[in-house]
């Protein structure tokens, strides 16, 4: 299994997964150029994509997925509740297949498990890829360090997760109160400092973490890694998902 991030971060999210078997895009927050170029960068055709799986509502997560399932067929994955919330960003679409949140979806020996979140976009979802033993997780857009969160990330052998705030950046910056309230409480998302703590409170053996979905204003690249090493240790194998750029390959 290999992966990588076409873009992380409040401007856009997606990730691509690729197994023995399938390849898989995990949300669409960047255009469909956009898309089929950083796919291309590293020799992938965007024409091979056997499905397009949406994590929530949000539209720096779906605002791309429309035009990928008209220009290229696309099956797009996604709950009820967030198809409807969305229904107007992704437009006019020929193949919408529903799940639940807590679903696993099955892609021939691939399985894709599910993960209700507490972010506050309708049926959030994290994602748990598995094949032939290993498994890659894709958290981010968390709300909250939720029940049995733990549990979940001691099964991983890689990760993407969200470290979207410094919480001096984000008290002291230009943010509306509301705003500020909003991603730091129970629906938002995950600080440098929760993040780190909460892999340090697992029993996780990561081939990689890559933090990913950090803020534009209120973090900084080298504060994330700064505040994950000092809670899991120099030695950790730590990587970032770049904001505006596809990311490199990870391989497990």
């Amino acid at each position: 299994m290999l992966t990588f991030s076409l873009q992380s971060g409040s401007n856009g999210n997606s990730i691509y997964v690729e197994t023995s078997e399938v390849r898989l895009l995990f949300d669409a927050g960047i255009s469909g150029r956009a898309t089929e170029e950083r796919l291309a960068a590293h020799g992938r055709d965007i024409r091979a994509v056997d499905a397009l799986i949406l994590s929530h509502n949000h539209r720096d997560h779906v605002c791309g997925a429309g035009v990928l399932q008209r220009r290229f067929s696309l099956p797009i994955f996604i709950t009820p509740r967030s198809y409807r919330a969305c229904r107007e960003d992704l437009g006019t679409c020929g193949d919408i297949r529903y799940f639940d949140p807590g679903q696993t979806l099955d892609f021939g020996r691939i399985a894709v498990q599910t993960v209700p979140t507490a972010h506050d976009g309708k049926d959030g979802v994290a994602f748990i890829i598995s094949e032939k033993g290993r498994k890659l997780g894709i958290f981010t857009d968390l709300g909250h360090r939720f029940a049995g969160i733990e549990t979940w990330i001691s099964t991983l052998d890689g990760m993407y997760l969200e470290s979207n705030y410094d919480p001096d950046m984000l008290a002291e910056g230009m943010y509306p109160s509301w705003l500020k309230r909003r991603i730091r409480g129970q629906g938002g998302h995950l600080s440098n400092l929760e993040a780190a703590e909460l892999v340090r409170d697992t029993t996780a053996q990561l081939q990689f973490l890559i933090l990913s979905h950090l803020s534009e204003n209120n973090n900084e690249p080298e504060l994330a890694l700064a505040t994950a090493r000092k809670f899991l240790g120099e030695s950790f194998p730590l990587a970032l998902a770049p904001r505006d750029r596809v990311g490199e390959i990870f391989s497990l």
